[in-house]
């Protein structure tokens, strides 16, 4: 009886105020979306930099007759010099770094340029215009600056180029990305939880004579603070709920159904499964901001 008479006064007060209710939802809504967006962002770096730097590889370019490099000054690398880059990646300094090695030449290197342009295309090219290239996996791609630094600047090599350097802005692009978003979400939040304290003050106000009989007839501080905190807990859940309907329709409909099929170099998305780990995180967010806030609103109008 006691609970029933808590909920029906929480229901009357969602009634009353119609138009506020509707105000929480929609802002805690907005808010954690972003929120959701956030966290999926973050799990999408995270995602594609371990697939990245698993597959990252390091390319060490030997000069050939149209290099202009400074180290390309005696023209096409020499054997002599390709056996001095196999000797230093069989270093002991250096092999434990390495988990392997690939040798590309340049009717190689030509072969792979005509299937990827064509033959028609690829007929603008000459073998010999292309580099020797030694192509290498590391055990751990963060050490990667140890090979560079190693053949940096020797006779014989045109370039080393590390591929994750070309990655980089693109998480770096998309961390400045969730950044915003965490930004945006942040300040919707603040929205929420001051708009759920005013919606909790006009409630009380609205109702200031039954909590002053309440008073009167020794009802608890806690048992009149309830059911306005089930205010703003209900208007806050069915806002966090639309959230993570909005979270899950987004990975469905945006990412498994349109970014997966257009955007072929990323193979690794977040899923649904991503997703629903999001969703019992918003509505704990959204219920334990609307919690507090409408808690610390109430006690402040009961004091005053």
């Amino acid at each position: 009886m006691r609970f029933g008479l808590i909920l029906s006064e929480a229901f009357t007060g969602l009634r009353r105020n119609a138009s506020m209710v509707i105000s929480v939802v929609l802002v805690t809504f907005v808010s954690l979306a972003f929120v959701g967006a956030a966290i999926l962002m973050q799990m999408q770096i995270g995602t594609m930099r371990d697939f990245w730097v698993d597959r990252a590889q390091v390319k060490i370019y030997m000069c050939t007759e149209i290099s202009t490099a400074t180290t390309c000054s005696d023209g096409v690398a020499t054997p002599e010099q390709l056996a001095e880059v196999e000797t230093r990646l069989e270093s002991p300094a250096l092999s434990g770094l390495i988990s392997g090695v690939v040798f590309e030449n340049r009717d190689q290197a030509y072969q792979n340029v005509v299937d990827l342009l064509g033959e028609e295309d690829a007929s603008v090219i000459s073998p010999e215009s292309l580099n020797e290239t030694y192509i290498i996996s590391l055990v751990d791609q963060r050490q990667s600056e140890v090979i560079l630094e190693a053949f940096r600047g020797t006779q014989g090599i045109e370039e080393v180029r590390d591929e994750m350097q070309y990655l980089e802005p693109l998480f770096s692009a998309l961390t400045v990305a969730t950044y915003i978003a965490v930004g945006i979400a942040g300040l919707m939040l603040v929205a929420a939880v001051l708009l759920i304290a005013t919606t909790i003050r006009l409630s009380a106000y609205a109702r200031r004579r039954e909590i002053g009989i309440m008073r009167l007839v020794g009802a608890s501080n806690r048992f009149i603070q309830t059911p306005f905190v089930l205010e703003g807990v209900f208007a806050a859940l069915i806002g966090s709920v639309l959230a993570s309907g909005a979270v899950i329709a987004g990975v469905h409909f945006g990412v498994n159904g349109y970014l997966r099929e257009r955007i072929n170099f990323v193979t690794t998305w977040v899923g649904l499964g991503e997703a629903w780990i999001v969703v019992p995180i918003l509505i704990a967010i959204g219920v334990a901001l609307a919690a507090i806030s409408a808690g610390l609103a109430i006690r402040r109008w009961l004091r005053a």
